[in-house]
């Protein structure tokens, strides 16, 4: 499918270009003060516009043609890491620029990412949806695996040609989503009032498997994901380094690669709801032997089986999503589900510090996963719709 070829190709060439970014910016923000509370400014710099716009941002995707908005947002990158490399030329020696421009691609991840989410279902046929997820997640965990290692080490031997790299990359992305064939927007033109807005959060509130799903997501990565606390397991209780450091932020990104590589081979087959509840149980009980673990190999080991248990979780919340979401709702609903997703993943990495200041990092860790494996015991008797969810086939669309 020459579409999806090009949809693919945009996501991968952005991932890889997105996490060079993300490498030399960290590299120059802690340069300037040796303050780690600078790269959470950063973070939350760049999280704050998402729940402000998201909702405007799901309606444009559900009115306008899609690869449109996708490719804006595409363009803003391209001017990002153009600006990046002219502060970079300058010396880098001020914390504003950064916050600045953190700011600006918020504002093009929040405009443009409901649009793209929705963009897989409009160009693939539902029997194919599962697997196209998988390798849409196979090209954004390769871009998280790759991009680090490119990044690294061209900025060590220049550190414009970092952004340069990056800025030909998502030049690349957003040629090859202009490339996909042009197709009208799927919401007839309404009023602009907060019913219309609101719609997605209507529907997933209306369709209690859907918000068991993305709800479990939350709690789950709010309260149970730990790797932000990779930095403290290599320097204290493993001893390992910045190499071993490098290879436990890796481990659950091979982990979820090789999950998205069986899965776009043969996509899931079993009951996709207790399947999500085991995988989600699955990952607390990683997180639990991470959290123990005073061996380096058992703690990759465990982060990759993190991985590969979430890429599954992910897999099958998002096919869900996109499969019983009709099409005039994919923008609206997308951006809501975004909004979930991006929270989990900013605020549990405060949490995750948080709880190891108050209780010590192992201990946070341990009882990190020991409520993974609650809530997923719980989500069982909360939401019985996701706990009864058959096959991915097997779904139809909900009424809107």
């Amino acid at each position: 499918m020459r579409d999806f070829a090009l949809l693919w190709t945009s996501s991968l060439a952005n991932g890889l270009a997105l996490q060079m970014l993300v490498v030399a910016i960290g590299w120059q923000v802690y340069s300037i003060h040796r303050n780690p509370l600078d790269l959470g400014f950063v973070g939350l710099a760049e999280f704050v516009p998402l729940p402000i716009l998201a909702l405007p941002a799901g309606q444009l995707a559900d009115r306008v043609q899609r690869r449109l908005v996708v490719s804006v947002g595409l363009a803003v990158q391209v001017g990002i890491a153009a600006v990046l490399a002219v502060v970079t030329l300058s010396g880098a020696h001020e914390l504003w620029p950064f916050l600045a421009i953190a700011s600006a691609a918020g504002i093009a991840s929040a405009v443009s990412n409901p649009a793209g989410r929705a963009l897989t279902p409009e160009i693939v046929p539902p029997e194919l949806l599962p697997g196209a997820v998988a390798l849409r997640s196979v090209a954004n965990q390769a871009g998280i695996v790759v991009g680090p290692a490119i990044g690294g080490l061209i900025f060590t031997v220049e550190p414009v040609a970092v952004y340069i790299t990056a800025a030909v990359l998502s030049l690349v992305a957003c040629t090859a989503i202009l490339g996909v064939t042009a197709r009208v927007a799927v919401a007839p033109a309404t009023e602009l009032n907060w019913q219309n807005l609101s719609a997605g959060i209507g529907f997933i509130l209306r369709t209690r498997m859907l918000l068991g799903a993305i709800t479990l997501d939350l709690v789950a990565v709010l309260l149970g994901d730990s790797i932000a606390l990779a930095p403290v397991f290599a320097r204290t209780i493993l001893d390992v380094g910045p190499v071993g450091l490098g290879a436990l932020r890796a481990a659950p990104s091979v982990g979820a690669l090789t999950a998205g590589l069986l899965l776009a081979r043969r996509p899931l087959h079993y009951r996709a709801g207790p399947t999500l509840l085991t995988v989600v149980a699955i990952f607390g009980a990683t997180m639990i032997v991470f959290g123990f673990s005073r061996s380096l190999p058992l703690s990759l080991a465990a982060l990759a089986v993190s991985g590969f248990a979430d890429m599954i979780s992910m897999n099958i919340r998002s096919t869900a999503v996109l499969l019983v979401t009709p099409p005039e709702l994919q923008g609206r609903v997308g951006a809501v589900e975004w909004v979930f997703i991006s929270a989990s993943n900013e605020l549990g990495a405060f949490e995750s510090g948080a709880v190891a200041s108050l209780i010590g990092t192992v201990a946070a860790v341990v009882a990190g996963g020991a409520v993974m494996i609650g809530v997923a015991g719980s989500w069982r008797r909360l939401f019985p719709s996701l706990a009864r969810m058959g096959r991915l086939d097997e779904l139809q669309l909900e009424p809107v």
